[in-house]
C-alpha cells in the first residue's frame, strides 16, 4: 500500500515540474524513484554508504553521503517541503529535522507528533497522494512569495 502511494506522489510530483529528493534506496523511496521517472521526472538519491552504485535504478542523480543514517539531514534540508509516506525511525528523523529548519512537512498515513500544549501536529495530513502534493505544491509556492 505505501508503495503504491509513494509511486503515485513520484508521478505527481514529476507531473508538476519538483525534483523528488529522497534517501535513493528500497521500499517506498524506491517507489517514488520510479513514479517520477517515469513521468518524466528528476530523482536525487542521498545515500548513506559510500557507493552510488547502491541507489535504485530509478534515481537520476545519486550522492554518497557516507554518513549512514545521518543522510537523513541532508535529505530533508535539501528539500522545500517533505512529504513523509508511512514511515519508520528515519522518516521521524527526516520530518524533525525539516520541521527544526521550518520546512513544512505533509504527511500520509505517517507519524503524527505534537508538542506539550499544542493544540495540533505541525504535520499537515493528506489522505492521498494526490492530496498530499496538491498540498506540497501550494506550500512551496506560499513559502516563494515571502522569501
Amino acid at each position: 500500500m505505501e508503495a503504491a502511494i509513494a509511486e503515485e506522489v513520484g508521478a505527481r510530483l514529476a507531473q508538476d515540474g519538483a525534483i523528488l529528493i529522497c534517501g535513493g534506496l528500497g521500499g517506498v523511496m524506491k517507489a517514488a524513484c520510479r513514479g517520477a521517472r517515469t513521468n518524466g521526472g528528476f530523482t536525487v538519491g542521498i545515500l548513506p554508504g559510500n557507493d552510488r552504485h547502491s541507489a535504485n535504478e530509478w534515481v537520476s542523480l545519486a550522492i554518497a553521503a557516507g554518513t549512514g543514517q545521518a543522510r537523513n539531514l541532508a535529505v530533508a534540508r535539501s528539500a522545500d517541503v517533505v512529504i513523509a509516506v508511512g514511515g519508520a525511525y528515519g522518516t521521524l528523523s527526516e520530518i524533525a529535522f525539516a520541521l527544526d529548519s521550518g520546512t513544512p512537512v505533509v504527511g500520509i498515513d505517517s507519524w503524527s507528533i505534537s508538542r506539550h500544549g499544542a493544540d495540533k501536529s505541525p504535520i499537515v495530513e493528506a489522505a492521498s497522494a494526490h492530496e498530499a502534493v496538491d498540498i506540497a505544491m501550494k506550500l512551496v509556492a506560499e513559502r516563494s512569495t515571502t522569501r
